[in-house]
């Protein structure tokens, strides 16, 4: 089993920020579905891995599909967001230690994403 994606699996349940601390490799890069550049280092990821959280944590999110191969992994969710329904995959490679070095989120459709959008811009300007 991927160590990384069983350690992502028991952070997505308990959302303890600790828990993603020590997930997250010091030169990850995080790839948003809304921002055309990649987020490149530890800090910037786990800023909108943050974010993410709670964005998506509204008690709807799960995982439906999960396509692993060695360090890499396809994780397909849904979850509903104002009455928006939203389908996604997480796409994640992990180093050696299991720590997250990519992470590529991609959402349809089109209203998920613009709903994405617009509650992510009110978390990162809380932080």
């Amino acid at each position: 089993m991927n160590l990384g994606l069983a350690a992502w699996h028991r952070y997505m349940q308990s959302n303890d920020p600790a828990q993603l601390d020590q997930l997250v490799a010091d030169d990850a890069v995080f790839h948003s579905p809304v921002v055309h550049t990649p987020q490149v280092g530890r800090e910037k990821v786990l800023m909108y891995l943050t974010a993410a959280g709670q964005v998506f944590g509204n008690g709807t999110f799960r995982y439906v599909r999960e396509l692993v191969d060695g360090p890499e992994a396809c994780l397909e969710f849904e979850c509903e967001m104002d009455g928006i329904a939203v389908n996604g995959i997480d796409l994640i490679r992990f180093d050696l230690e299991g720590r997250i070095v990519d992470f590529k989120v991609m959402v349809r459709p089109l209203k998920a994403i613009n709903k994405v959008w617009e509650l992510m811009a009110v978390q990162m300007e809380n932080t």
